[in-house]
C-alpha cells in the first residue's frame, strides 16, 4: 500500500501547513480531511485522490494541490471515499478561532475505514459490514475472525486454506487485516479481491492477543467461549481488537461475546453452489435471486439474520423442527401474525443503535427511535404471553425486561428530537428534567418578546416610529434607523454600519443582551449534552438486554417472513428427519414460479431419491425443456427446509443433508487462463473430493465442454464413481448424452428420467414434466429455429443431422436386449441362496465376461 507523503516547502511553509504535516505524519495511510473554517480541505496527493473520486474541483496554490468540500456535506462525500476503499481520518478544529491567535488547535476525532464504518450512509441496512483478520500458522492452517462493529457480532474459526476462502466468500468482509511479513502469501491467496491492510508483526503474538481478549471481556480464560484450543483464531481475534484501538475505537462494550464457527453444526454449501443456484444474486441482471423471494422481513436485523441463516443452514434436527413449529403456529394464527407485522414496522435497527450507544455516537433522534422500538417489543411480549400456545408463551418469556431503559428515555428525551444536539437549540431534553436548563431556555426562547419590548420602549423614547431591531452573523443585534430620522438618534448610540437608506446602531444594553443570549445558547448546549451523555451511560449498564432483545426480534421477523411466504405461495411444512432419502411431490422452483402471473401455470415435478434403488437419476431431455429447473428447485427446496422455511411442494420428506453441491451452467475465468471446460472440471473435482454420505449433488451437462467421446467418457466415469462409492451420495445428473441411459441396465441404483415433449408435425411443445425413462432426442435444431435462426441454416442442419445419425440395425438393437437380459440374470443369481457359492461366483464371473465383450 502506497503511503501518502506529507509535503513541505521550507520557504513557504505556513503555520497551517506545518500543523497539517505534523498530523498527517501520524496517519500516513489515510486521506486526511482537515477542517479549515466551514470546509474540509485536502492537500497534495490526498487532494488529487479526492478530486478524482468525489468529482470536485482540484486547485493549486503555492505549488500545493488543494481540494475541499463544505463541512456540512461530510455525510455526502465520506461514503464515496469509504466505498472506494480509502481510509479517512477526520481532523476537526477543537476550539473556536480567537483574535490574535495564528492557528487553532486541531486533532483527529475519528478514523473511518471500510471494515469499521457504522454510518448508515456507508453501510447497508440488511447487510453486515465485517472486518476480517487472518493469521497463518506453521502447519499452513489459518486462523480467521470476523467482526461487525456496527452490530457487535464476533466470529472465529480455524481451517484449511480452501475452507477459509469459502468463509471469506460467505461473509464478504469489507476489509481484511493480516501480518506485514505474510503480504506475499496473502496477496496470492486473496488475488486482489478484497481491501486489505497490513498490521505490525508484533501484534500477531499469542500471549499478546490472549491478554488483549481477556482484558476486553474482563475474564481470566477464553474457555467459556469454547475457543481455547484455537490458537491461530485467538491471535486473529486479538489483532482485530488492536486494530480497533489503533483506529480510535475504545468504547466497544457491545462486543461481549465471540462465537465459534462450527462446521459440524451447519450444512456446507460452497461458493460455486451459491452462485449456480442464484441464492444471493442472479446470473443475469434482469433476473431475481432466491433471497429476493424469501425476504419478507420488516426490520434490518431480520434481513441480516435471514442472510446468515441461508449462509449457514442447520444440521440439528431439533432446531430445524423448532423453527418449523413456530412458522406453523404463525400460519395458523392470523391475528397474531397481523399484530407482529404492525408492531415490527415500529421497530428500528436496535442492533446498530445499541452499537452506537456503546461507541458514543448515538443521536437524540436515534435514542428516541430506540424508545419507540422498545415500546413495540413490550407490546409484542404481552401479546405472546397472553396466547394459549406454549411456543408463543416461551417466546414471550425470552424477552429481557427493558422497562428501565424506556422510562429513562421517556423522562429525559423530548418526542421526535432533532438529529444533533447542537442544532436542537434546546429541543432535546424534556421540560422539567433540569430546573437550571428550564430557566435558561425560558430566557433564551423569550428573546423575541424581549427585543420587541425593548424596541417599543426605544420608539417611545426617541420618537422614531419606524425603528427596527435586526440581526446578522457579522454585526450581531442592531437598531436600524432610516437616514431621514438620524437626527433623532440619541448621542449614546454607537454607529455600526451605514447603508444606502439606513444606518445601524447598537447600545451598551443591546450588546449586553446579545452576550447573554450567546452565553445562554452555549449553556443550553452544554447542559443538554451533559444530560444526554449521562443517559447513554445509564443505558450502557443494560446494553446486553438490548442486544438479546434485538436477536429475538430478528429471529421472530425471519420466522414471520417464512409464514407470510408460505401462505402467499402455498408452501408446505417439510418433514425433515434422519433418513437417507428425499421425497418431493409436486415440487416447484420458488424463483421461476414467482415470474408467472398465474402461479398454477408452473408445472410441478416429483423427485424420489434413496440409497437402495434410486440413488442417481439420469435426466435427459431437450434444451429449454426444464432439466436445469428441476435440478435447481430440488437443491433449493432442500436448502429452504434446513433454514426453517416451508417449501414449494405438495409434500416434502427430506433426509438430513450436510452438504449441497452443484455444477450447473457454463462459465469461464479467462483472466486466470481457465476455459469454460477447465472451470467445469475444477468445480466437479471439488465436489467429488468432498463428498459425504449425506451429500446431495446436482450435475448438469458434465463433459459438454470437450469432444463428444471425451465428454461421454468423463460423464460415465463420474456416474460410476458416485454409484460405487460406499457413501452413495444422492445425485441428479442432467445430460444430453443419451448414451448414458444404458448405465441403468448394469448399475442398479441408477434410474433414467426425462423431460417430456410433444411433437406435432415440425413443432415441439415442452411439457416441463419429469417422467420415467430415457430420452433419445435433444431437439437442438428446433431450439435454434425458435430462436430466429435463418431458415436455410435450419434446413441444412436437418440434412446434416440425418447423415450423422448412426443407423440402428437389428444387431445393435439385439445387443442392447442381450445386455439388459444379462444384467437381470446377474441380479437374479445374486439372490439365490441354496447354491454352491463357488459355482455361483464362477457363473457370475463368466456372465460378466460376456457382458463386457458386448459392452465394449
Amino acid at each position: 500500500m502506497n503511503k501518502n507523503k506529507t509535503f513541505s516547502y521550507k520557504k513557504e511553509e505556513t503555520p497551517l501547513i506545518k500543523q497539517y504535516n505534523n498530523i498527517k505524519t501520524k496517519y500516513p495511510d489515510t486521506i486526511l480531511l482537515f477542517q479549515v473554517g466551514d470546509f474540509y480541505e485536502t492537500f497534495g496527493e490526498d487532494a488529487i485522490k479526492c478530486s478524482q473520486t468525489l468529482n470536485i474541483v482540484l486547485t493549486k496554490r503555492s505549488h500545493i494541490h488543494l481540494a475541499g468540500f463544505p463541512y456540512h456535506s461530510l455525510s455526502t462525500y465520506l461514503p464515496k471515499l469509504i466505498r472506494s476503499g480509502f481510509r479517512v481520518a477526520i481532523c476537526d478544529q477543537l476550539e473556536e478561532p480567537k483574535k490574535g491567535k495564528n492557528i487553532v488547535k486541531r486533532g483527529v476525532i475519528e478514523l473511518v475505514t471500510p471494515g469499521i464504518a457504522i454510518d448508515e450512509n456507508i453501510i447497508y441496512p440488511k447487510s453486515n459490514n465485517f472486518l476480517a483478520s487472518i493469521h497463518i500458522g506453521k502447519n499452513k492452517n489459518l486462523g480467521l475472525s470476523f467482526l461487525d462493529i456496527s452490530t457487535g457480532e464476533f466470529f472465529v474459526t480455524e481451517d484449511t486454506k480452501n475452507n477459509i476462502l469459502q468463509y471469506l466468500k460467505h461473509f464478504h468482509p469489507s476489509e481484511i487485516i493480516f501480518q506485514k511479513k505474510e503480504k506475499k502469501f496473502f496477496d496470492q491467496l486473496l488475488k486482489g479481491k478484497y481491501y486489505t491492510f497490513l498490521m505490525e508483526d508484533y501484534m500477531f503474538d499469542y500471549s499478546f492477543a490472549y491478554e488483549k481478549l481477556t482484558s476486553h471481556f474482563q475474564i481470566n480464560s477464553l474457555k467459556g467461549f469454547g475457543i481455547n484450543d484455537l490458537k491461530l483464531g485467538i491471535i486473529s481475534c486479538g489483532v482485530i481488537l488492536s486494530y480497533l484501538h489503533n483506529t480510535l475505537h475504545f468504547n466497544i462494550k457491545h462486543i461481549f461475546n465471540i462465537k465459534r464457527i462450527k462446521k459440524e453444526e451447519h450444512m456446507w454449501i460452497d461458493d460455486f453452489t451459491f452462485r449456480n443456484l442464484e441464492i444471493f444474486s442472479p446470473l443475469n441482471k434482469e433476473g431475481i435471486s432466491l433471497i429476493n423471494v424469501l425476504d419478507h422481513t420488516i426490520t434490518p436485523m431480520g434481513g441480516r439474520l435471514l442472510k446468515n441463516w441461508i449462509l449457514f443452514p442447520l444440521k440439528n434436527l431439533f432446531h430445524i423442527k423448532k423453527r418449523h413449529q413456530i412458522v406453523q403456529e404463525l400460519c395458523n394464527n392470523n391475528m397474531i401474525r397481523l399484530f407482529i407485522k404492525t408492531k415490527l414496522k415500529n421497530v428500528y435497527d436496535i442492533e446498530r443503535i445499541t452499537s452506537k450507544i456503546a461507541i458514543g455516537k448515538i443521536s437524540p433522534r436515534e435514542m428516541y427511535a430506540l424508545y419507540k422500538s422498545l415500546i413495540s417489543i413490550i407490546e409484542i411480549q404481552k401479546e405472546f404471553l397472553s396466547q394459549k400456545s406454549k411456543i408463543f408463551i416461551s417466546i414471550g418469556n425470552s424477552f429481557q425486561n427493558c422497562n428501565f431503559i424506556c422510562e429513562k428515555i421517556a423522562n429525559t428525551i423530548q418526542k421526535d428530537p432533532p438529529h444533533q444536539i447542537e442544532k436542537g437549540k434546546g429541543n432535546v431534553i424534556i421540560k422539567g428534567f433540569s430546573k437550571e436548563l428550564d430557566e435558561i431556555r425560558v430566557m433564551y426562547f423569550s428573546q423575541k418578546e424581549y427585543l420587541e419590548k425593548l424596541c417599543s420602549i426605544e420608539r417611545l423614547k426617541t420618537g422614531i416610529n419606524n425603528l427596527k431591531i435586526g440581526y446578522n452573523n457579522l454585526f450581531g443585534y442592531f437598531f436600524e434607523v432610516k437616514i431621514s430620522k438620524k437626527e433623532k438618534v440619541p448621542s449614546h448610540w454607537i454607529q455600526k454600519q451605514t447603508l444606502t437608506n439606513s444606518i445601524r446602531y447598537f447600545t451598551e444594553k443591546l450588546k449586553n443582551y446579545e452576550s447573554k443570549i450567546f452565553n445562554a445558547e452555549q449553556k443550553i448546549f452544554y447542559l443538554e449534552k451533559k444530560i444526554f451523555n449521562n443517559l447513554i451511560n445509564q443505558i450502557l449498564e443494560k446494553i446486553n438486554f438490548l442486544q438479546k432483545n434485538s436477536k429475538i426480534i430478528a429471529k421472530l421477523d425471519v420466522l414471520y417472513s417464512f409464514a407470510s411466504l408460505a401462505l402467499e405461495n402455498n408452501y408446505v411444512k417439510p418433514q425433515v428427519n434422519n433418513s437417507l432419502k428425499i421425497s418431493i411431490i409436486k415440487g416447484r422452483h420458488p424463483v421461476i414460479e414467482r415470474q408467472f402471473i398465474d402461479k398454477t401455470s408452473y408445472i410441478p415435478n416429483d423427485i424420489i431419491l434413496n440409497k437402495s434403488n434410486q440413488q442417481i437419476l439420469i435426466i435427459t431431455g431437450p434444451n429449454m425443456s426444464g432439466k436445469s429447473a428441476v435440478l435447481r428447485q430440488t437443491a433449493i427446496i432442500i436448502l429452504m427446509s434446513h433454514i426453517g422455511s416451508f417449501v414449494p411442494a405438495k409434500y416434502a420428506e427430506i433426509g438430513l443433508i450436510d452438504k449441497i453441491f452443484s455444477r450447473v451452467g457454463a462459465s469461464d475465468n479467462i483472466s486466470l487462463g481457465e476455459s469454460t471446460f477447465m472451470v467445469e472440471m475444477n468445480e466437479t473435482a471439488s465436489i467429488l473430493n468432498n463428498l459425504s454420505k449425506r451429500s446431495f449433488i446436482i450435475l448438469d451437462e458434465i463433459g459438454r465442454g470437450t469432444s463428444t467421446y471425451d465428454g461421454i467418457s468423463i460423464a460415465k466415469s463420474i456416474i460410476e464413481f458416485l454409484h460405487k462409492k460406499n457413501i452413495r451420495p444422492l445425485t441428479l445428473f442432467a445430460t444430453h448424452y443419451h448414451e448414458l441411459n444404458e448405465m441403468s441396465f448394469f448399475l442398479k441404483r441408477i434410474k433414467n428420467y426425462h423431460i417430456s415433449v410433444k411433437k406435432i408435425n415440425d413443432n415441439i411443445i415442452f411439457m416441463r414434466k419429469l417422467i420415467a425413462g430415457g430420452s433419445e432426442h435433444s431437439f437442438g435444431i428446433y431450439v435454434a429455429k425458435i430462436s430466429g435462426m435463418p431458415i436455410e441454416i435450419i434446413k441444412r442442419a436437418k440434412k446434416i443431422l440425418n447423415t450423422l445419425k448412426p443407423k440402428k440395425n437389428k444387431t445393435e438393437i439385439n445387443k442392447r436386449k442381450v445386455l439388459h437380459s444379462l444384467q437381470k440374470i446377474i441380479f437374479y443369481l445374486k439372490t439365490i441362496k441354496n447354491v454352491d457359492s463357488l459355482s455361483l461366483k464362477y457363473a457370475i464371473i463368466k456372465i460378466h465376461e460376456i457382458k463386457n465383450l458386448l459392452d465394449y
